[in-house]
């Protein structure tokens, strides 16, 4: 039995289920949020970053005891470009002693390095960027509102903003829940999932849309399942090679980009998720017809016009 006459499998038999799964996710989210809130890095809350050049690399996690010993308590310790380079992040407010005194302690256990460099970010500072940073985030979801509407249909914008919201909404959950550290490295990679997410969405809406156009027979139910029958390899195909890369940049890109490729990770997984089941869900509950997606025929040009013949299993039903 050919791909045409096989009946899709009822990705949309499971869309209550979906639902309920998203609404849990998204409001225990928006819950970790006002409760736990986010840990904001220094780029948010301000603080001095000193970088220092090691004769030879140094282990991390000694540079970080002889800082807990020397009485320093919030601070982050990184690779920065090289083994050798370490940035030492705190939040402490920067003076012009501060960044000799950190070179001091580490160089009292006998390690050979050298100041490169330090600089402070003043609160008020990490309070623009947390404003612009939300703003930001919101005009994303409106340009993609505007596009979406005015590419496909007004219903079509709607199913994919939502997604892509709801997908920014459970990646900042789990960054509360679990208090990782929440910089502009995790910001770019939320616009970074907003982008992939969107895209994603895209390649199914425009597949239901021609569907709708061809696919006479049948109802909305069917036409999205089988538009998501149509295009589920290829999601899958992305999804998959995404994450292998995105599971190297974790394991092996360092401390300094852990918390992106997390953000990513996450971003991924749940995004693929929407746009097979938050956005078509959607489509169904504002009841996306025919009728939405029909092109005007122009005079003369409709009995010339032939209709692709939907597939095998739809004219048995």
């Amino acid at each position: 039995m050919s791909d045409d006459q096989k009946k899709p499998f009822d990705f949309m038999g499971f869309r209550k289920i979906a639902s309920a799964i998203s609404i849990f996710l998204v409001v225990a989210s928006i819950a970790l949020l006002g409760v736990r809130g986010l840990n904001f890095g220094m780029d948010f809350t301000g603080g001095t970053s000193v970088e220092l050049e090691y004769a030879k690399a140094p282990q991390l996690d000694q540079v970080r005891s002889r800082l807990t010993e020397a009485g320093y308590d919030q601070f982050v310790v990184q690779n920065f470009g090289a083994d050798t380079i370490v940035l030492v992040r705190l939040s402490e407010a920067g003076n012009d002693q501060l960044a000799q005194e950190i070179t001091d302690v580490l160089e009292a256990s006998g390690d050979k390095l050298e100041l490169i460099s330090s600089e402070f970010v003043g609160s008020q500072v990490g309070d623009e960027l947390k404003e612009e940073s939300g703003l930001g985030l919101l005009l994303a979801l409106v340009v993609v509102l505007i596009y979406v509407g005015m590419r496909f249909q007004f219903k079509f914008g709607i199913a994919s903003v939502v997604p892509l919201a709801h997908d920014v909404i459970i990646v900042l959950g789990f960054f509360a829940l679990f208090q990782w550290t929440f910089d502009l490295t995790v910001l770019a990679a939320l616009l970074a999932i907003i982008g992939y997410s969107l895209n994603d969405t895209i390649v199914v809406a425009d597949r239901i849309r021609e569907n709708f156009r061809k696919i006479r027979v049948g109802e909305s139910w069917d036409i999205i399942n089988e538009s998501i029958h149509q295009t589920i390899a290829r999601t899958i195909n992305t999804s998959g090679t995404t994450l292998v890369v995105l599971l190297a940049l974790y394991f092996l890109g360092g401390e300094a980009i852990n918390n992106f490729a997390l953000a990513l990770i996450i971003g991924v997984v749940v995004g693929t998720y929407s746009s097979i089941y938050v956005s078509a869900n959607l489509l169904m509950v504002m009841g996306v017809s025919r009728e939405d997606l029909m092109v005007p025929a122009k005079e003369g040009a409709a009995d010339s016009e032939e209709e692709e013949q939907p597939p095998e299993w739809l004219n048995r039903m």
